[in-house]
């Protein structure tokens, strides 16, 4: 049933057809999902309580095919949370900074190419994603080593330009296409 959000994921919209009608509803919207690492969910954890064997552990990511999870901008591994009633706090970014940088990259977007980065189109990627000769071959390396589809590389600069406008920088570099890389799964 998954697989149905391919299409949306991918144009922003629905199409039913029935008989004799076709209809088209607007479909943008943003994904949050979550999964365990494993059927246990324990897999990775120094306690070393997963039980699952290698093939379990295919079987239950298999769940997701390549096609959809080619959809997805970002993948990231959250570590468990320690069950300690008064964590120690880690200093970071407050949310209002955070949002703060968010409207303005969003507003840089918005300037430079009149939508957000998610929603550039192929000429878009070739206009306002450009890399140098040697990061475009970095780049185009790193993908045939993760065996990356091609709609996985365009997702990958999509979200460089997005991290160099966070930084409120002009041109994607390395820095930004390697941050970006470690956000995509290599292919299953």
């Amino acid at each position: 049933m998954l697989e149905v959000l391919r299409e949306p994921l991918e144009s922003g919209h629905i199409v039913i057809s029935r008989a004799k009608d076709r209809v088209r509803f607007p479909a943008r919207f943003q994904l949050v999902a979550a999964m365990n690492p494993c059927p246990c969910g324990f897999l990775g954890e120094p306690s070393g309580r997963c039980t699952c064997t290698p093939d379990m552990v295919q079987r239950y990511r298999n769940k997701l095919s390549g096609p959809l999870l080619d959809r997805i901008d970002l993948h990231l591994t959250v570590a468990r949370e320690a069950t300690a009633l008064n964590p120690v706090l880690k200093p970071g970014e407050d949310s209002a900074s955070a949002a703060l940088r968010v409207a303005e990259a969003r507003e840089r977007q918005q300037k430079r190419q009149g939508c957000a980065n998610a929603f550039l189109d192929l000429p878009g990627l070739r206009r306002y994603c450009t890399l140098s000769t040697a990061d475009e071959h970095w780049l185009e390396t790193a993908c045939e080593r993760l065996t990356l589809s091609l709609r996985s590389a365009h997702r990958l600069l999509k979200v460089a330009r997005t991290l160099a406008d966070l930084e409120q920088v002009d041109g994607i570099n390395r820095e930004h296409l390697a941050e970006a890389l470690q956000y995509r799964p290599a292919t299953q």
